[in-house]
C-alpha cells in the first residue's frame, strides 16, 4: 500500500477536494423578507462522489491505512443504502483497494451502475429486508471470512463517520455563515452529519438548537433513512446533541424536491427534499437562521418515479 499513500491525498487528488462545499440561500423557500427567517444549505452533491458521504468514507478509510488495518491484499467490505458505497467503491479504485458492498435491491440503478464502474462488488439483499438485511448480510460475511481478508469501516459505530463532520463539515457551516445559526436541522441515516455537525456548533454556540427530521411512518421512501435509530458513536452523545425532532411524510419531501430542482435550480436529491419540508414546518413555529445539508445529487436518482413526474 505504501506506493498509494503520497500521491491521493496531495493537492490535485480527488480526494483533496472532498469536503470544501458551497452554500446558499434558498430564498424562494424560506424568503427572508416574508417570514424573518433565513435558509443556509451545503451542497454536498458537489464532493467528487456526489454526496456527503465522500467525507465520513475519507476519514474512515484514511484512519484505516495510518493504522494499518488496510494492508497489501486487504478489501474493503460494508453495507451501505447507496451513497456510503458509492463513497468507498471512488476512493478504493485510486487506492488500488478492492470494495464489497451489501445494499438493498430496491436502490437506485443509478446507484448500483455507480458502483460498479468504480469496480466494487456489489450484493443486492432482499429489498422488503431495507437497509437492516443489508448490515446483517455484511456483517456475516465479515465474521466467516475474517479480519485477515476484510476491513469493515462500520459506518454506523465507526467515531471517524461523525468526526469527519465535525472536523469539516461544521467549520466550513461557520465560515459560511460567520457564526449566524440558530438552527441545524437535518435527517438520520448513519447519524454522522447530525451529532458531528452538532457538538461541533453547540461547543460554538450552546444556544444552537439541533434537530432531527425523521420519517413519520416505518414504511417511508427516503432512501437511507432510517425510522428507529439508536446512535452508538464514542463521544457523541445523542442524547446531549439533539435538542428535538421534526416528522416529515413521503410525499410532502417529494414535493419540496421538485420546488428545489425548479424554483432554486438545484439538482439533489431525497434526503434534500426531506430536509428542506422539515425545515418549511419548523419555520412556520420559529423565526431565525436554519441550516442544513444537501445530501447528494439527483442525477443518481433519475430512473425513479419521482423524477420521472417532474420531467
Amino acid at each position: 500500500m505504501e506506493k498509494n499513500n503520497a500521491y491521493p491525498f496531495n493537492l490535485f487528488s480527488p480526494l483533496s477536494n472532498i469536503g470544501k462545499t458551497g452554500a446558499v440561500l434558498l430564498n424562494k423557500i424560506i424568503n427572508p423578507s416574508s417570514c424573518g427567517s433565513r435558509l443556509y444549505a451545503k451542497l454536498e452533491g458537489l464532493n467528487p462522489g456526489g454526496s456527503v458521504k465522500d467525507r465520513p468514507a475519507l476519514y474512515m478509510i484514511k484512519n484505516a491505512l495510518l493504522n494499518g488495518l488496510i494492508k497489501e491484499g486487504t478489501a474493503i467490505i460494508d453495507s451501505s443504502s447507496g451513497n456510503t458505497g458509492i463513497s468507498y467503491a471512488m476512493i478504493g479504485a485510486l487506492l488500488g483497494i478492492k470494495v464489497k458492498i451489501y445494499a438493498p435491491y430496491n436502490m437506485s440503478e443509478e446507484r448500483k451502475k455507480i458502483m460498479r464502474l468504480y469496480g466494487a462488488e456489489l450484493i443486492l439483499t432482499p429489498a422488503e429486508e431495507s437497509h437492516d438485511g443489508a448490515i446483517k448480510r455484511a456483517v456475516e460475511e465479515y465474521e466467516k471470512r475474517g479480519k485477515g481478508l476484510y476491513y469493515m469501516p462500520d459506518q454506523y459505530n465507526n467515531a471517524f463517520n461523525p468526526i469527519a463532520h465535525y472536523e469539516t463539515t461544521a467549520i466550513e457551516l461557520l465560515e459560511q455563515t460567520g457564526g449566524n445559526i440558530d438552527y441545524f436541522v437535518t435527517g438520520i441515516g448513519t447519524g454522522g452529519t447530525i451529532l458531528g455537525v452538532g457538538k461541533r456548533l453547540k461547543e460554538y454556540n450552546g444556544n444552537i438548537k439541533i434537530i432531527a427530521v425523521v420519517p413519520d411512518n416505518e414504511m417511508h421512501g427516503i432512501e437511507g433513512w432510517k425510522y428507529n435509530y439508536s446512535l452508538n458513536f464514542k463521544n457523541f452523545d445523542q442524547n446531549k446533541i439533539i435538542d428535538d425532532f421534526v416528522k416529515v411524510d413521503t410525499e410532502g419531501s417529494y414535493s419540496m424536491l421538485k420546488k428545489i430542482i425548479k424554483d432554486e435550480g438545484i439538482l439533489c436529491g431525497f434526503s434534500s427534499g426531506a430536509n428542506v419540508y422539515g425545515i418549511q414546518k419548523l419555520a412556520a413555529k420559529y423565526r431565525g437562521n436554519f441550516a442544513t445539508v444537501l445530501p447528494d445529487t439527483g442525477s443518481r436518482y433519475l430512473s425513479t418515479r419521482v423524477f420521472n413526474e417532474i420531467i
